[in-house]
């Protein structure tokens, strides 16, 4: 025979291997990519309270640039329907290149304007790098969903490490502090539009109908929300998002305006981005276990043992542990609810479905943060995290609405 035809087995080990390919170079560019997002968290308060009077508003540009996820998502969701992921990743680099760049001019020339522009430009790479845990999910087979993001959603661990020492090792490289950690930001997107050149993402359009298929029409948005495994699953991760925004943002400042250096406000990020994504490795593997839900509520009630601890006093391990705690409740309740989410819609209505759950979400966590620094300056610390535990309630008052709907279900008789 002039050739041979490779055989199942030949194929698939092949198969394997570019999907974990794939996957790999995908949590490379969530862990690079995540670093920026750690940069601006870290250095952007600190940043604008050396030369801006109204320290009330030292949160604003990273509250502009949730808000720019906001303005952000649906367009960068359909551009990625139509053109494809990867093209509609490189574009949310270039974004997140222009907003770094934005944001350093606006630092260096003291003006408060420009970088609350530079966050609304970071906003749309801010909502790319959000996607990428749903095309994670396309990466793999169905079984594998929850493992998937929670490998991608890893990748922030390698994040944890590089963004705090980026600021840790550039904020007083130049003048005005932290202008050069908006330099290196523009240097971190460049490395993720490079690498995102070398992954190859399968088509978004579902394949075309064969004469043995139908043609299923996407539903409307306000179907597809009204499910209640998919409200459920927004509100939890709106939940999750927001109440981490709400005490991150704030606790560099609660920190520094205790009299602690800023040293200790770079470290308690880096503890509290640890506990956002080292659990990834096993949050996965956890949710197939013991199931979404349950994987879920128990991050909500790590949300309010963390809080807990951030009541019982100022000390630098008060703040250490009590944002650890945030970060590990984040995990286990995005993650879980990421995951549920991605079972709530079909292919064709893959775009507008995730454009809603990341629009929803950064709305919350655009409030959240604005309020945060607000809310720091004019009560402290203490009522901010008050204020969290009503947040948090919400977030298990749903998991349990949605245990219970199941439940329903599950005893309701099927037609024949």
């Amino acid at each position: 025979m002039p050739f041979s035809m490779e055989t199942h087995s030949q194929i698939k080990p092949r198969l394997e291997s570019a999907m974990k390919r794939n996957l790999f170079l995908l949590t490379c560019c969530q862990a690079i990519g995540q670093s920026a997002n750690t940069m601006m968290f870290t250095a952007t308060a600190l940043s604008v309270v050396t030369f801006f009077p109204d320290r009330d508003l030292a949160t604003l540009p990273v509250t502009m640039q949730h808000l720019g996820v906001m303005l952000w998502v649906f367009p960068a969701a359909m551009l990625m329907q139509r053109q494809g992921r990867r093209f509609g990743f490189r574009v949310g680099s270039v974004f997140g290149m222009a907003g770094g760049a934005t944001c350093g001019m606006g630092l260096y020339l003291a003006n408060f304007p420009l970088m609350c522009l530079g966050g609304v430009i970071l906003g749309y790479a801010v909502a790319s790098l959000q996607m990428y845990r749903f095309a994670a999910v396309e990466l793999v087979p169905a079984g594998y969903r929850a493992r998937a993001i929670s490998w991608v959603t890893a990748g922030g661990v390698v994040a944890g490490i590089i963004g705090p020492a980026i600021v840790h090792w550039s904020y007083d490289k130049l003048l005005p502090i932290y202008v050069a950690t908006f330099i290196c930001m523009i240097g971190v997107h460049i490395v993720v539009f490079t690498v995102m050149s070398f992954i190859k993402f399968p088509p978004m359009q579902e394949p075309a109908p064969t004469a043995t298929t139908a043609v299923v029409p996407p539903r409307p948005l306000w179907e597809i929300a009204a499910q209640p495994r998919y409200a459920a699953s927004v509100i939890a991760a709106m939940i999750a998002f927001g109440t981490m925004s709400f005490l991150m943002s704030a606790s560099p400042l609660a920190i520094v305006g205790c009299g602690l250096p800023h040293t200790e406000a770079h470290w308690v990020i880096f503890m509290h981005v640890m506990g956002m994504f080292v659990p990834s490795f096993f949050t996965g593997n956890l949710i197939t276990r013991f199931g979404v839900l349950n994987i879920m509520f128990c991050g909500a009630g790590i949300l309010l043992a963390g809080v807990t601890v951030a009541l019982m006093g100022l000390d630098p391990w008060n703040f250490r542990i009590a944002l650890t705690l945030n970060g590990l409740g984040w995990n286990f309740l995005f993650v879980g609810a990421t995951t549920l989410v991605t079972t709530c819609y079909r292919p064709s209505e893959r775009g507008k479905a995730q454009a809603l759950n990341d629009f929803l979400v950064f709305g919350t966590t655009a409030t959240a943060s604005f309020l945060a620094g607000f809310l720091q300056e004019r009560m402290g610390w203490f009522p901010l995290n008050r204020a969290s535990i009503v947040l948090i309630l919400v977030a298990l008052l749903a998991v349990l609405w949605l245990r219970a709907q199941e439940r329903q279900e599950a005893r309701t008789p099927q037609p024949a």
